[in-house]
């Protein structure tokens, strides 16, 4: 069964600046919907409303037909944002449980590549590229319809970046994914739909040109990337 999550006519401010004016668009299962934008257009922003820890100015959020009143409670929607929030001082075979207590859950995360070597290492002596990689991993395995990701490819090993990828594809299958990341190119490389914020307002694009054509991508940046 395919799943819809529906933005309409979302718009925020802080004070008198607007950062996001009637946003709207969906996101199905299956879809893997890749989100641009220059820094403090509102990203991060759209983020924490659709999440539910920010509250829109006004506009509503929906799951098929299901007003969603607090996205959190509701656990439909996960969200790995760039700070980490995993406990510090328990090693990464003790942080599993938490999130899977079951153990066919657990095993997804343990026999993910590269774990075994962290396994017996607490979490704050993982490198901050290690740490988000682990964190990536646990949400994107939690039951939830939809995931947010937030610079998933910051600060990642280049080879953690490939497996990022490939687990995002095989989890589109019965999720939907909203990915935001400066790496654009990792994020054209695996995205179904893609879309800018400017000026507010959000804007469907195909590839480099039209990113460059949106101010996202400067012309210099285009020409050198060609």
């Amino acid at each position: 069964m395919t799943h819809q999550l529906r933005i309409s006519t979302i718009s925020h401010c802080y004070g008198r600046k607007k950062i996001l004016e009637d946003i709207s668009f969906e996101c199905r299962t299956g879809d893997i919907t890749g989100l641009f934008g220059q820094n403090g257009r509102g990203k991060s922003t759209l983020l924490n409303i659709l999440f539910g820890t920010l509250k829109p100015a006004s506009g509503s959020i929906r799951i098929n037909d299901t007003l969603l009143r607090n996205n959190i409670t509701q656990k439909q929607i996960g969200y790995s944002h760039q700070e980490i929030f995993l406990p510090q001082h328990i090693t990464v075979r003790n942080v599993i449980p938490l999130y899977f207590p079951n153990g066919e859950d657990q095993n997804k995360i343990f026999y993910s590549p590269g774990i075994h070597r962290m396994e017996t290492t607490k979490v704050g002596n993982l490198s901050l590229g290690e740490q988000r990689y682990l964190q990536f991993l646990l949400v994107i395995h939690l039951h939830h319809l939809f995931v947010l990701l937030d610079e998933p490819f910051s600060m990642v090993d280049p080879l953690y970046k490939e497996i990022i990828k490939e687990k995002i594809k095989e989890q589109s299958a019965s999720k939907g994914f909203i990915i935001t990341d400066h790496y654009y190119k990792d994020v054209l490389d695996i995205a179904t739909k893609k879309l800018v914020i400017a000026s507010g307002k959000i804007i469907p694009v195909n590839d480099e040109y039209d990113l460059a054509a949106t101010g996202y991508l400067s012309g210099r940046q285009y020409g050198n990337n060609r």
